[in-house]
C-alpha cells in the first residue's frame, strides 16, 4: 500500500511517499519511512500523530492516505490571539 508521511518543522518540511506492506500501522509506516532518523527530537512517545488531519493512535491500521506528525505547541494560542489584536 502507497502512504506518505509528513513532518513540519517551522523552516523546513517532510513529506515522502512508501510503500508499506496492507496491514501496517501508524507507527510501522513512521519507522519504515526513516523520518526518526532525520528528526532525532521526534518523540512519538509525547507528539501525537494522525491520518489526514484527525488524531489517531500510533497502533491504528493504516488504509491509505497520509500520515502526519504534529509538533507539540510552544505557545499559548490565547497569547498569539492577544498580540494580533
Amino acid at each position: 500500500m502507497n502512504v506518505g508521511v509528513c513532518y513540519a518543522e517551522v523552516d523546513r518540511q517532510l513529506w515522502m511517499r512508501l510503500e508499506v506492506p496492507d496491514s501496517s500501522t501508524i507507527e510501522e509506516a513512521i519507522n519504515l519511512s526513516g523520518v526518526l532518523k532525520l528528526y532525532p527530537e521526534i518523540n512519538l512517545g509525547n507528539q501525537k500523530v494522525g491520518i489526514f488531519g484527525k488524531i489517531a493512535a500510533l497502533d491504528t491500521l493504516l488504509r491509505r492516505g497520509s500520515v502526519e506528525i504534529y509538533r507539540q505547541i510552544t505557545v499559548d494560542p490565547l497569547t498569539v490571539q492577544r498580540r494580533r489584536r
